[in-house]
């Protein structure tokens, strides 16, 4: 997987993560776009405030980088609770939530990122710590074993993944409220960065900010990204100072294009586009011609190509559209599969 991607909407390294804490939001005013999610969650807070009660466990999905981690510590410092953060894959045994649960006091906020990769048994763990905030612990085994029963204080989980349809109902069934994020619209990204660029004192005209914003893919993570990267080459290259000339120049250098696209984007419609004749092909089989990962093309590429329409995932494959043939400069050679197929996860 191209790990150091430009235009990936993962988090990088840790240093990334640090710099992008420090641009986050710390009220819910503060937060840029998503205002459905917003105004229900601001009323949800404002009634268990009055109530003098813990929210209801909260989960939020959507693709990465649009602000899941962001909101679940807007909503602890909304609330006045501590937050505690974990992730899925950190907690392999039920010791491991144990630790956390015990140590949550009243109202506060447990956060775990990436929750549809926890472990059945640690899910089942978590199952009556959610409903009747106690849980079994069983100490030892064989025929020493017991089992001890701990209540807890009413805390509230916040939950995030990329890929709801892989937690169990069960799980899923145990949250209060779900909410889905969306892509941000070049608007809100502009917003944010101008944010972003007041805290970091860097001087940009608003139009530097705005191409930065339409290149960023509906992605905060990417839009903060691209920043960083502009930034440097304007202290470098230029006086320091954000315009459109020195945005361009410095997006040239990373390739990416007008619609936020880089190469590995455009290499994939030119290989269904070329070597498929604009598909259907597998997926299995793109990423065997360009010598990717499956999952770094159904992560990273597919979830913006559908949504500006250069792509179709059909039952037998992905298909390329007429406006991504005429932006990577190719011809159209017609779809040849109906379009109202229905999408097939399984390709």
């Amino acid at each position: 997987m191209a790990i150091d991607r430009v235009l990936s909407s993962e988090s990088m390294s840790e240093q990334e993560e640090h710099f992008n804490s420090a641009l986050r939001p710390k009220t819910l005013d503060e937060v840029v776009g998503q205002n459905s999610v917003k105004d229900k969650l601001s009323i949800a807070i404002q009634a268990a405030k009055q109530r003098n009660e813990p929210l209801e466990h909260i989960l939020f999905y959507g693709p990465p980088g649009l602000g899941k981690t962001t909101l679940a510590n807007v909503i602890a410092a909304e609330m006045g609770s501590a937050i505690r953060v974990s992730s899925g894959p950190a907690l392999v045994k039920q010791g491991d939530v144990m630790g956390l649960l015990t140590n949550v006091g009243s109202g506060d906020i447990l956060f775990i990122d990436e929750i549809h990769r926890l472990s059945t048994s640690v899910e089942e763990f978590i199952y009556p710590a959610m409903e009747d905030f106690k849980v079994d612990f069983t100490v030892d085994s064989g025929l020493h074993a017991k089992t001890i029963n701990f209540p807890l204080k009413r805390f509230t989980l916040i939950g995030a993944t990329t890929r709801a349809g892989l937690l169990s109902a069960p799980l899923r069934g145990r949250f209060g409220m779900m909410y889905h994020l969306e892509f941000y619209s070049p608007d809100d990204l502009a917003l944010i960065l101008e944010r972003s660029a007041r805290l970091l004192n860097l001087p940009s005209a608003d139009s530097a900010l705005e191409m930065i914003a339409s290149r960023s893919r509906g992605t905060p993570r990417i839009a903060n990204r691209l920043l960083k990267r502009v930034r440097d080459y304007a202290q470098v290259k230029g006086s320091g100072q954000l315009s459109k000339d020195v945005v361009d120049k410095a997006l040239k250098m990373e390739q990416i294009d007008e619609l936020g696209l880089d190469e590995l984007d455009r290499a994939v419609l030119r290989s269904i586009a070329t070597v498929y004749d604009g598909g259907p092909a597998g997926i299995e089989a793109i990423a065997a011609t360009l010598g990717e990962e499956r999952d770094t093309l159904e992560d990273v590429v597919e979830p913006y190509m559908l949504q500006i329409g250069f792509l179709r995932r059909t039952k037998k494959g992905r298909e390329i559209t007429e406006a991504a043939c005429k932006h990577i400069g190719v011809k159209y050679k017609g779809s040849k599969t109906p379009v109202h197929d229905e999408q097939d996860d399984l390709l």
